[in-house]
C-alpha cells in the first residue's frame, strides 16, 4: 500500500513547473500562459495485524488561478484572475481593519 502512495506522490512532484505554470496559448498572436498555484497531498494506512490487514490510500489536490502572462507586441505583463484577487483582499483588509481598530483603541487609554 505504501508503495502506491509514493508512485503518486513521485508522478505528482516530477510534473513540478509545469503544474504551475500551464501550457502557452497563441490567440491571434498573444502568448498567454496561465499561473496557479497548485498543491496535493497523499496518504495511505494499512490495519493491524500481519495477515492482509484491510487498508487504504487517499490523495487529493487544489490549484488557485492567480492569473495569466500575456505577452504580445506591448511586451510581457501579468495580468491577476480578479476573483482570486478578491477572494485573498477582503479576509486581509477585514483583519487589517479590525488590528488597526484595537491599536487605535489601545493608544486612547
Amino acid at each position: 500500500m505504501t508503495n502506491l502512495s509514493l508512485k503518486l506522490a513521485e508522478t505528482m512532484s516530477s510534473s513540478g513547473i509545469k503544474s504551475v505554470y500551464g501550457e502557452p496559448i497563441v490567440v491571434d498572436g498573444t502568448t498567454i500562459v496561465p499561473v496557479a498555484a497548485v498543491q496535493f497531498g497523499f496518504g495511505a494506512g494499512e490495519g493491524p495485524g500481519e495477515e492482509s490487514a484491510p487498508g487504504g490510500a487517499g490523495g487529493g489536490g487544489v490549484a488557485v488561478p492567480f492569473g495569466a502572462y500575456i505577452s504580445d507586441e506591448t511586451g510581457v505583463r501579468f495580468r491577476p484572475n480578479l476573483i482570486t484577487l478578491l477572494a485573498v483582499a477582503i479576509p486581509f483588509v477585514w483583519v487589517t481593519g479590525h488590528a488597526w481598530a484595537r491599536v487605535i483603541r489601545a493608544l486612547k487609554r
